[in-house]
């Protein structure tokens, strides 16, 4: 285990170099100047010249990516253009509440799309069947900025102010105005209520592809022969689908957590902007439009990182759902 955990690790870091480097690339390749955004209108030519010398962006694009290259390997990852601060510090501060965020839309989508997709299987074309269906397809065919906006809409706007509901939950940030002078556990329910919302926006769309992907799944695990002799051993049809069946057909929905980790944050980052979520996708989005290099750079090589190692964690997971999986 140990030798294939350091072999995956050895074949990661020329990976993330790579993703990092084709934005680099990207990012100076794409329209717009980061130092006309940022000069007063009307400056002289010799201003211009001056500020792109500050940021190094008088220089060719092999020299300026060899010495990005060098303070990378250092852990140093720059400093923003707009914010003027270290790179790796506005990643620090920010990227905490994406994890927040996209781990909770993870946890939801899982839970539920596992419990649906089983019901599913072991209801197969029945009503309930056939109604679970109609209503995962809507959200599967659901863009998940569309469904923020929508869940904006109805589930705090109208609540509030058309429909006058007892309940509806904020539409923006991840805290009340008045969050400092609460208890710690009223601002912890405070920031649970703030997260309603932007995690149910990323995760129902999730939902929906794990629990087709559980009920395929299931079914062909309930039609094996060792599902049938535990049955006709008189076993209780729970006892027979939870203690069974339900542990092999969870090894390909192992699989969906390395493959929705790029997703989940892609979406986070038009999810983060809907909702003025302060993590590192709003903050990427900003950077992009003010064309701030560092810090681009530097959230997409974070970004890299994290999900080569989630698909590392689901690999890993394969022998702790399948124990004849070994990794020697």
């Amino acid at each position: 285990m140990r030798k294939y955990v350091l072999r995956r690790l050895a074949g990661a870091i020329p990976l993330v170099l790579g993703i990092a480097t084709l934005v680099f690339v990207l990012v100076r390749l794409a329209p717009g100047d980061p130092v006309m955004l940022q000069v007063p209108p009307g400056a002289s030519p010799d201003v211009i010249d001056q500020m792109r010398t500050n940021l190094g962006l008088d220089q060719p694009l092999p020299v300026q990516y060899a010495r990005w290259l060098a303070r990378t390997a250092r852990g140093d990852l720059g400093v923003s253009f707009r914010l003027n601060r270290p790179v790796r510090d506005i990643i620090h501060d920010t990227l905490p509440n994406t994890l927040i965020l996209s781990g909770a839309a993870l946890a939801l989508a899982f839970l539920v799309g596992i419990a649906v997709g089983t019901v599913q299987a072991v209801r197969q074309y029945s009503v309930m069947d056939s109604v679970l269906s109609v209503v995962l397809l809507f959200f599967y065919s659901m863009p998940s900025f569309w469904l923020a906006l929508m869940l904006v809409l109805v589930m705090s706007l109208f609540a509030r102010n058309a429909w006058d509901w007892p309940i509806w939950f904020p539409a923006s940030g991840m805290r009340s105005v008045d969050a400092s002078s609460m208890t710690p556990f009223g601002a912890f329910l405070d920031r649970l209520w703030h997260l309603v919302l932007p995690t149910l926006s990323l995760a129902l769309v999730l939902t929906a592809g794990i629990a087709r992907y559980m009920r395929t799944s299931m079914l062909e695990v309930i039609r094996q022969d060792y599902v049938r002799t535990a049955t006709a051993k008189g076993l209780s049809r729970s006892a027979v689908v939870f203690k069974h069946a339900l542990r092999n057909a969870l090894l390909p929905i192992v699989t969906l957590v390395g493959l929705y980790m790029p997703y989940l944050f892609s979406g986070a980052v038009f999810i983060e902007y809907v909702f003025a979520w302060p993590g590192m996708g709003r903050t990427l989005v900003e950077a992009a439009l003010n064309r701030d290099y560092p810090l681009v750079v530097g959230g997409s090589l974070y970004f890299a990182a994290i999900v080569v190692a989630a698909n590392l964690v689901a690999d890993l997971l394969y022998a702790v759902v399948d124990p004849r999986i070994r990794y020697d």
